[in-house]
């Protein structure tokens, strides 16, 4: 059988290609098991300072695979109590979605869950949640709503209808659309950025930014402050 996760690593960089083509890397357990195995590989591995999550075919990944839903368990699948959006958020390194195709539903949660996104022009979203009849449980209602705005993710959710890569880019959801073949160039062009900054600071002004996410504006403020005047006294001891 093929290998349902390819891992590939380059200048710092961890490539994590979904590859469950003839399915539209449809995910079943196994598929999410190794994923999460191999996000938590690249989180712990000292020579990795990126990861990107792509898909092998013609799309980036379709969700859950339904013959799965009743017989896989989709929620815990290394029966170790961390899901999806554990296993993301438990990972210090920026994670960058290179969405080549369709994100569908938990596909769409996996981009979601990445640190940011780059589309090809062939890209395509769609959470389908309300129409298939499935309940969002990888972070789907709160990350899409973090990403373009309440109204938009209520639109985007509850018509259940497939937004282009354009429309994705005018309403802040990918940072950037690129040609199809320049892709994952442009991903590891970022990448290879972000691995030659300090890694310290990076790490730190990465958390100021997600901090926000759990406190308020003033509070994020001030905790970024606080570590300012921190950063300077150490300067100073050091004269």
């Amino acid at each position: 059988m093929d290998k349902l996760i390819l891992y590939t690593t380059e200048n710092h960089t961890a490539v994590i290609t979904l590859n469950r083509p003839n399915k539209r890397n449809a995910l079943n357990q196994e598929l999410l098991t190794r994923l999460y195995n191999a996000i938590d590989s690249a989180a712990k591995d000292d020579e990795i300072r990126t990861i990107i999550i792509t898909g092998s075919g013609k799309s980036f990944c379709a969700g859950i695979d339904l013959a799965a839903l009743t017989t896989d368990n989709l929620f815990d699948p290394r029966g170790d109590g961390r899901d999806m959006v554990a296993v993301f958020r438990d990972c210090p390194k920026p994670i960058i979605g290179a969405v080549n195709g369709h994100a569908i539903t938990g596909g769409f949660e996996i981009a979601l869950n990445c640190d940011f996104l780059i589309a090809s022009q062939a890209a395509a979203f769609a959470d389908t949640h309300a129409k298939v009849g499935i309940h969002p449980g990888w972070g789907m209602t709160q990350l899409l709503q973090q990403a373009v705005g309440q109204r938009m993710a209520k639109q985007l959710s509850l018509a259940c209808e497939f937004i282009q890569a354009d429309q994705a880019l005018r309403i802040g959801l990918v940072n950037e659309v690129v040609p199809e073949e320049k892709l994952l160039d442009r991903a590891k062009e970022i990448a290879n950025a972000i691995a030659s900054v300090n890694q310290q600071m990076m790490a730190t002004v990465k958390n100021l930014i997600e901090h926000r996410n759990t406190t308020s504006f003033e509070k994020a403020v001030s905790e970024e402050q606080k570590g300012f005047r921190s950063f300077v006294d150490i300067l100073l001891q050091a004269k």
